[in-house]
């Protein structure tokens, strides 16, 4: 194991212990405009994630979901860091978040603040890290459970619809939808605890929301595309992470066909 993933697995930890001291408190909150908002966990759990970055990597920079760039503009690196991803769901004391630090085309790590797992990868093999140790994650369909992410806006409309997917019969008859509103969701992908995952939105590949959990999915040996069915590049649009070609391939044609 590369000293990257270690940092990248000690900057997502100490994320999670923010994000978890702060649970459950009075937070305050700081408006991002069109109803989207941080709160005080969101930037002091980033503060600790860059803390450990800084520390390990003082020459890399860094692309905070709430600091934004930072470091030296003609830095060869850049760590792309959303420190507390479902920030809704915490803020009316739900658990279901995550901690996402990657290295762009490098290590990544996904921290569940709650559970104590880190969902971690070197780049070519994913493990969970679970009491000092790690088991590699080994994706599959077999639960049939499929994240489906319902935020507006709707940007490939009215061509993709992700609420479309919901009503399509083929869909109906082989999976059942699940909105739990974080990243977590892709690594659940990557680990077999969801047969997919699926959102709209842009190129999605160098997203802070997004970075980790691609990099997991894809270490796994999960099949990952834009919703369009292209390899996720500055042209794609939004993301399916499926757990194996044959699911891929299903949701593909449901997609296609309600286009």
């Amino acid at each position: 194991m590369t000293d990257d993933l270690e940092t990248a697995t000690a900057a997502a930890l100490a994320g999670a212990e923010v994000v978890r001291d702060g649970y459950g408190k009075e937070l305050a909150r700081i408006d991002k405009g069109a109803g989207d908002f941080a709160t005080a966990a969101d930037v002091e759990a980033e503060r600790a994630v860059l803390g450990v970055i800084r520390a390990a990597r003082p020459d890399d920079a860094v692309l905070g979901e709430e600091g934004g760039r930072q470091g030296a503009a003609d830095a060869r690196r850049l760590w792309l860091v959303d420190p507390l991803c479902g920030t809704l769901n915490y803020a009316v004391g739900s658990m279901l978040v995550a901690v996402n630090v990657a290295l762009s085309d490098g290590p990544a790590a996904v921290a569940d603040p709650f559970s104590g797992e880190v969902f971690r990868t070197d780049g070519r093999t994913a493990w969970l890290w679970r009491d000092g140790a790690d088991t590699p994650l080994a994706p599959t369909a077999t639960t049939g459970l499929v994240d489906v992410n319902l935020d507006p806006p709707f940007p490939s409309a009215p061509g993709f619809r992700a609420t479309d997917l919901l009503a399509h019969p083929v869909f109906t008859a082989r999976f059942r939808p699940r909105v739990v509103s974080t990243t977590l969701a892709l690594a659940w992908v990557a680990a077999g605890r969801r047969a997919a995952y699926v959102t709209d939105g842009g190129d999605l590949s160098r997203s802070v929301h997004f970075a980790a959990g691609i990099a997991l999915c894809r270490a796994a040996g999960c099949v990952v595309t834009g919703v369009d069915g292209a390899p996720l590049g500055p042209d794609t649009r939004g993301l399916v992470a499926a757990a194996d070609a044959d699911t891929h391939s299903l949701l593909m044609s449901v997609v296609r066909d309600r286009a």
